[in-house]
C-alpha cells in the first residue's frame, strides 16, 4: 500500500533539493523518492518538523550565505550535496557519519570563461575603453595581447584543464602548476614557482583555501613575476596576499584582474578598488547562464543514485 504525505512507506527515501520543478524538466522521481523543495531563502521554521526528521539527502542551496544552519535540525542525514566545488568551509560543520559531496565540475566552463574574460579586459585594456566611451574620448593606442603571452594556471585541476583549453584557442603556451608534480601530465608542484615565475606574463590563481594555500602568492612570488605581469584570482581570496599585491599594483609594476578579494566582500573604501592597473568583479565567476542547467542534470542524477543506494559522484574526503 503506498504510502501518504504524513506516513510514508518503511523505503521511501526523503531528500531536500534547492530547487522546484525538476522532475517536470528532467523526468519523474523514482516510485521511493519523496522530494521537498528548500531554496535557502525562505524561513527554514516554514519547512514541516517530519521533513526534516526525514531527509537523508540534502542538496544545498548554491551561494546562499547562511544556508548551512539547517545542518543541525536533519537528524537522519547521510550525505550532503553542496553546488560549490570549495567545501572548505562547510567541512568542520558537518556532523558525524554524513558524507560530503561537492560541485567539482559544474563551474569549469563558467569560471574559465570569466577568468579568460578578465585576462583579455586586463590584455587588451577594456576598462580604459568603457570610461574613454562614457566620457567621449577617441584616444586609440596600441595595447598587449595573450597571443603568444606565458600563462602559469596555479592550481591546476578540472577547472584549469578548461581554462587551458581556451587559453590555447588564444595561442597562449600554458605552464601547469598544481599542489605536487604530475610528470606524465606535465603539471609542476608549487615548489617549482620561484623558478617559473620570472618567465611568466600571466599568472592564473584557480586554488582552493587551505592552510596551505593562505598566502602562497605573497611578496617572494609577486617579486618573482616580471615588470607588467598580470595576476589573476578565481579561486580563494586568501591565497593571494592582498597587501603585497597592493605594492606592487601601487608601484605599477605588476596589474591584477580579481574575481575573489581577501577581505570579502571588499568594502567601499578599501585600496583595491581604486587601485592602478586592477580591475575587480564580485565573485562571480562560477554563477554563469551555464551554471543551473548543468547543476539540475548533476542534482537529478545524485538524488536517482541516492535512492539506488548507488555511491554519489564528487565525494569530498
Amino acid at each position: 500500500m503506498p504510502g501518504t504525505p504524513e506516513n510514508p512507506t518503511p523505503d521511501t527515501v526523503d531528500v531536500l533539493v534547492p530547487w522546484s520543478g525538476l522532475e517536470r524538466e528532467h523526468g519523474p522521481w523514482p516510485p521511493r523518492v519523496r522530494a521537498h523543495v528548500w531554496d535557502g531563502l525562505t524561513p527554514d521554521d516554514e519547512l514541516p518538523p517530519e521533513v526534516l526528521d526525514r531527509t537523508g539527502l540534502w542538496v544545498m542551496p548554491y551561494a546562499v550565505p547562511g544556508a548551512e544552519r539547517l545542518l543541525p535540525r536533519l537528524t537522519r542525514l547521510r550525505a550532503v550535496q553542496s553546488l560549490s566545488a570549495g567545501v572548505e568551509k562547510l567541512q568542520p560543520l558537518l556532523p558525524e557519519g554524513v558524507a560530503l559531496h561537492n560541485g567539482r565540475g559544474l563551474h569549469d566552463a563558467s569560471t574559465a570563461e570569466h577568468a579568460l574574460g578578465l585576462v583579455l579586459a586586463a590584455q587588451r585594456d577594456l576598462p580604459r575603453w568603457v570610461a574613454d566611451q562614457q566620457s567621449g574620448r577617441w584616444e586609440p593606442h596600441f595595447t598587449r595581447s595573450l597571443a603568444d603571452c606565458r600563462v602559469a594556471v596555479i592550481g591546476y585541476g578540472s577547472i584549469g584543464a578548461a581554462l587551458e583549453r581556451r587559453l590555447l584557442a588564444c595561442e597562449a603556451e600554458v605552464v601547469r602548476v598544481a599542489r605536487r608534480a604530475r610528470p606524465a601530465e606535465n603539471v609542476h608542484p608549487v615548489d617549482d614557482l620561484p623558478r617559473l615565475l620570472p618567465d611568466i606574463h600571466i599568472a592564473v590563481l584557480v586554488l582552493p583555501h587551505t592552510p596551505a594555500t593562505a598566502g602562497l602568492v605573497g611578496e617572494k612570488a609577486l617579486a618573482a613575476l616580471p615588470d607588467g605581469a598580470l595576476v589573476v584570482n578565481v579561486g580563494r581570496g586568501p591565497t593571494l596576499d592582498t597587501d603585497a599585491l597592493l605594492a606592487e599594483t601601487r608601484s605599477g609594476r605588476l596589474r591584477a584582474a580579481l574575481d575573489v578579494t581577501d577581505p570579502e566582500p571588499l568594502p567601499a573604501g578599501h585600496p583595491l578598488r581604486t587601485a592602478p592597473g586592477v580591475l575587480i568583479t564580485p565573485h562571480v565567476a562560477g554563477g554563469s547562464a551555464s551554471f543551473r542547467p548543468r547543476a539540475e542534470r548533476f542534482v537529478v542524477d545524485q538524488v536517482r543514485r541516492f535512492a539506488a543506494g548507488e555511491p554519489l559522484r564528487n565525494p569530498v574526503g
